[in-house]
């Protein structure tokens, strides 16, 4: 199909090009040879009278006009495949579908449980693909490479719908044998202290640290970790203190000797929302999944609750 002269076949082989930066890889995404992808980037510099790409040292690097028209040719493939794949009728109990849920670790261990007991009763057959967030999650979201995003308020797009899913507060913890057990944990003691951090792969800030930094808070920090779920258990055996979320806390509570303090100091609670494409709020299949989500996310809070 062309339009303006243009075959609109060469808008995916220019988007994967443009993203991955390269041909060979953008040819074997495609099942295409790179010769032949070589030959589909031809067309499209002649078409747009621009190189697209070019050779800078052992890399390709996109040229001022390839930068530009990138978020715009993703933007059209998402829009295109919302069109083409949504369903206006879902029935999970025949569907074999995949769902992509970007998410941390947190959101892993405490909520995915639930959402993944929930769906399996509707349909044993439907799949998930469970993805680490980047240093900007929601631009997953934006170049339609997930379907939904798990994450605090403050990660998500202005751009795009989203819902509120459940609410924490962050505690200490500290282990049952150590120097700040049986008493209660003061500011001083705090800003003393040994402490163990997350920091995500990314190298991105956590909300925990984006908090702290602005209230001017400073911590000794002996450990890091690249997992929220891991901090409890660094604490044990040391005098160290760990600040994670209460979830957290409280089911590793029930297996290791720990014990679980409120912060020495004001703290906001932490809210979790799940995010979509705009373009895809009417799709069947999310708009079930969103509702398996905050069911879970109910089923879970009562569970803490009592």
């Amino acid at each position: 199909m062309r339009f303006k002269r243009l075959d609109l076949n060469l808008l995916v082989a220019l988007d994967l090009m443009l993203r991955l930066r390269s041909i060979s890889r953008a040819a074997e995404q495609m099942n295409m040879s790179q010769s032949a992808m070589s030959n589909a980037l031809t067309r499209l510099r002649q078409y747009f009278d621009d190189p697209l790409l070019v050779q800078v040292g052992r890399r390709l690097e996109l040229t001022p006009r390839a930068e530009a028209m990138q978020d715009a040719v993703r933007d059209i493939l998402v829009r295109v495949d919302a069109a083409i794949s949504a369903e206006s009728e879902f029935d999970p109990a025949q569907s074999s579908r995949q769902f992509s849920i970007l998410l941390s670790d947190f959101t892993m261990q405490v909520l995915m449980p639930h959402v993944l007991r929930l769906a399996y009763e509707a349909s044993p057959t439907i799949r998930f693909r469970l993805l680490p967030q980047q240093t900007f999650p929601y631009l997953e979201i934006d170049r339609g490479e997930a379907d939904l995003l798990v994450a605090p308020k403050i990660f998500s797009s202005p751009e795009h719908p989203w819902t509120p899913l459940f609410e924490d507060d962050y505690c200490c913890v500290v282990w049952s044998e150590g120097a700040h057990a049986g008493k209660e944990l003061t500011v001083k003691d705090f800003a003393e202290a040994g402490h163990v951090r997350m920091v995500p792969s990314t190298g991105a800030m956590s909300f925990e640290d984006q908090f702290m930094e602005r209230r001017g808070i400073a911590r000794r920090i002996e450990t890091t970790s690249y997992s929220f779920t891991s901090l409890p258990y660094l604490v044990v055996g040391t005098d160290r203190i760990a600040t994670v979320h209460g979830l957290i806390a409280r089911q590793a509570k029930r297996q290791l000797p720990i014990e679980i303090h409120p912060l020495p100091f004001e703290w906001v609670r932490l809210d979790e929302v799940l995010q979509w494409h705009g373009h895809r709020s009417r799709d069947a299949g999310l708009v079930w999944l969103r509702g398996i989500f905050e069911q879970a996310a109910r089923e879970m809070t009562e569970q803490v609750d009592h």
